[in-house]
């Protein structure tokens, strides 16, 4: 199944979005690395640094969309925001 298909279903079937969280910079890093080694596409948002945040700085990680199991084998772990 080709990520082209994933996100078709993805769109199809509401678009689903959880928003979990880490603890660190490095953690956030992990999470990607291990996403992508499965093959889940992953996205990094590098903040404008409009508010207090700094300007690129690293703030949210977008997994997938990819299978349930498959994203839960790498953010199962993760706590809910």
């Amino acid at each position: 199944c080709s990520n082209r298909v994933l996100l078709r279903q993805w769109e199809q079937f509401g678009q689903a979005k959880i928003v979990l969280t880490c603890k660190n910079q490095q953690e956030m890093n992990r999470i990607k690395e291990t996403a992508e080694h499965r093959g889940i596409p992953t996205f990094i948002v590098a903040d404008a640094g409009r508010t207090q945040v700094v300007a690129g700085s690293k703030t949210v990680l977008a997994v997938g969309p990819g299978r349930k199991a498959d994203i839960d084998s790498v953010t199962g772990k993760l706590r809910l925001l």
